[in-house]
């Protein structure tokens, strides 16, 4: 067998694992926690029971396994790694190839809303000149990629697994897009690949909210207040232990689902849009829940953890200035500041939505289609 071989994959989890899923979460040794002090102190209790008890009795992992399958799916192995990746053609034959990567705590079911108007707007109210061939694979070390087996696998690393997966696929020109991590590697891939690159495309940000300390003069109200968030220690713990021991943590949320279901809920709690209380008023409970399975049923908590130790040493190093055309969407809670995306990329586009939020593939699904089209007809079009 070929290094290059291209091998259909289709998601099939034995019941056994189903069933101690569901075992777990039914003998979970629960903590306690101060009364009166809410989300402050990490997720309540109470929280984390309620949605444990969905997870196990509500929750139909099938259905969901269902539904990825219903999209094309295959691995390959790229730089002795193995990737996992969707690839659904258009039925547009002149759709442009678009390669959109997830981050943490992401999978490939983030997208499951955005692949059918992205590849098929004919059939969602669009217009058919806006088609992509989407290409969605799953990080190195997450979900169905499987854990990473050596170390170094850097955003830049990444970066060159994605172009060779392109060329591999037979595409020589194609846009990228990405949000969270994803908004750190598509970029690095148009760096990679410039001659095959016609655009980026991130939701989130660009770069890094680094100022010197009069660099902040002319700031809008809205940027200083994410230039704030960005530099509030209080909301980073995760990445310092992901950056630093991603192995130690890992022995909790790799034996208790209930340790990975409140590590990951988190995030969803603190980075989804602050119009609503809770995670499942900004997202899909069963979406979210089938990305956190995804973690759990792969056994990737300290695979995808180390993605943060292994980017630790690029997160705001200096890149070489990009001249391949980007856009940004910027959503509430992202910390995009255009000052700070043009000091290394050409931005040609710039929106700003007051719904939504950083898992916008989930919370606002039309608006960040909607972006995307927008900006590949920019730079394809004019």
């Amino acid at each position: 067998m070929s290094h290059n071989d291209i091998r259909p994959f289709r998601i099939d989890v034995p019941q056994q694992d189903l069933e101690d899923l569901h075992d777990r979460l039914s003998r979970t040794r629960w903590p306690d926690e101060l009364p009166g002090v809410g989300w402050s102190y990490g997720v309540p209790v109470a929280y984390v029971r309620k949605l444990a008890g969905y997870w196990r009795d509500g929750y139909d992992w099938r259905a969901h396994e269902a539904a990825l399958n219903e999209h094309p799916q295959f691995t390959t192995e790229i730089d002795g790694q193995n990737v996992h990746f969707l690839h659904v053609r258009s039925p547009e034959p002149d759709a442009l190839p678009l390669i959109i990567t997830h981050g943490w705590p992401g999978s490939v079911a983030e997208f499951m809303k955005v692949i059918g108007p992205l590849t098929d707007p004919r059939a969602h109210g669009g217009d058919p000149a806006d088609a992509f061939h989407v290409v969605a694979p799953s990080l190195p070390g997450f979900g169905f990629s499987g854990p990473t087996r050596d170390t170094g696998w850097t955003f830049r690393r990444i970066a060159r697994a994605w172009a060779t997966l392109m060329e591999r696929l037979g595409y020589d020109r194609y846009g990228a897009q990405g949000g969270d991590t994803g908004a750190l590697i598509s970029p690095e891939l148009g760096r990679v690949a410039p001659d095959r690159v016609v655009g980026v495309h991130v939701n989130g940000g660009l770069g890094f909210p680094t100022f010197a300390p009069d660099e902040t003069e002319g700031l809008t109200e809205a940027e200083l207040e994410r230039y704030g968030v960005y530099n509030d220690s209080d909301h980073t713990g995760y990445a310092m232990i992901q950056s630093t021991r991603p192995q130690t943590l890992a022995f909790g949320l790799h034996d208790s689902p209930a340790g990975q279901l409140a590590w990951i809920t988190e995030k969803f709690k603190e980075w989804t849009d602050p119009a609503h209380d809770l995670p499942e008023d900004a997202v899909d409970l069963d979406q979210m829940l089938t990305d956190v399975t995804i973690y759990w049923l792969t056994g990737t908590a300290a695979s995808s953890a180390r993605l943060y130790k292994e980017g630790a040493a690029e997160w705001g190093r200096p890149v070489p200035p990009s001249k391949i055309p980007h856009g940004v969407a910027v959503f509430p809670t992202d910390s995009g500041i255009r000052r700070i995306a043009e000091r290394e990329h050409e931005v040609v586009r710039w929106s700003e939505f007051d719904r939504g939020g950083h898992f916008a593939a989930m919370e606002a699904p039309d608006l960040l289609v909607g972006d995307i089209r927008a900006f590949f007809r920019l730079v394809t079009r004019g």
